[in-house]
């Protein structure tokens, strides 16, 4: 957690762009002028413009200033990824309950909206992952169908939050131990379960063979999980 005084810094930073008066790509008054506006010091200040910058409402250009980020959901939901790289094993199963709410509905959604081009797109992740020669290439693959689909979807929001939630990190570990229980191959399979609801537009199938994609990976983490990290009674 920031130290206050920089905490301070941050929020009245947030509240210039929240009000307007600094907006997604503006430049950043130099940071004496700056400080004497907020009336912060010059070390919180910066201390402020390095955490925003890390959580994607910031943008420092050497030589050039600091600006305001376009503010896009993939740039403001970035911290979700970093977040989920450093997880524990026994966090994971909280983090599977997440995918089970979102990635459903997201699919749905890009059932009902899928361009021709993103539905070209989804399925080159698929063949791509079908003809891995390694698990590196399928960990790859795996996590570009997710985000083709969740591009599809139409909704930026979602698709980054899905993106936080379902990196690569996570399907590392997961497709590692796939992999070693051999069940690699059922699991493509559901994955072309999905692109085929998704290509005939059915929404309701879309959403049940998500559901059921990550149901099926939830219920191995349970199995795999629970017994080395038990809760408390």
């Amino acid at each position: 957690m920031a130290a206050p005084l920089t905490e301070a810094a941050i929020e009245k930073v947030r509240d210039l762009i929240r009000s307007g008066d600094l907006g997604p790509g503006q430049r950043l008054p130099a940071e004496a002028a700056l400080s004497a506006q907020l009336g912060v010091s010059r070390s919180s200040l910066r201390e402020a413009v390095r955490a925003l910058a890390t959580a994607g409402v910031l943008d420092v250009r050497r030589g050039d200033g600091t600006f305001v980020t376009a503010l896009r959901p993939e740039q403001l939901f970035t911290g979700i990824g970093e977040a989920v790289d450093l997880m524990r094993d026994e966090s994971l199963l909280e983090l599977m309950e997440c995918r089970r709410v979102v990635e459903p509905q997201v699919t749905a959604l890009a059932a009902t909206r899928c361009e021709d081009e993103d539905l070209a797109e989804i399925h080159r992740h698929l063949e791509l992952m079908e003809a891995a020669s390694d698990e590196q290439d399928l960990i790859a693959h795996d996590a570009d169908f997710h985000a083709a689909i969740a591009a599809a979807s139409g909704n930026a929001a979602l698709a980054a939050i899905l993106r936080g939630i379902s990196g690569v990190t996570l399907r590392a570990r997961v497709w590692r131990a796939l992999t070693e229980a051999d069940s690699s191959r059922h699991t493509i399979d559901e994955h072309r379960a999905i692109y085929d609801a998704v290509r005939d537009g059915d929404a309701p199938r879309a959403e049940a063979a998500a559901l059921l994609h990550v149901a099926n990976v939830e219920t191995w983490m349970r199995r795999t999980l629970a017994p080395q990290h038990p809760r408390n009674p």
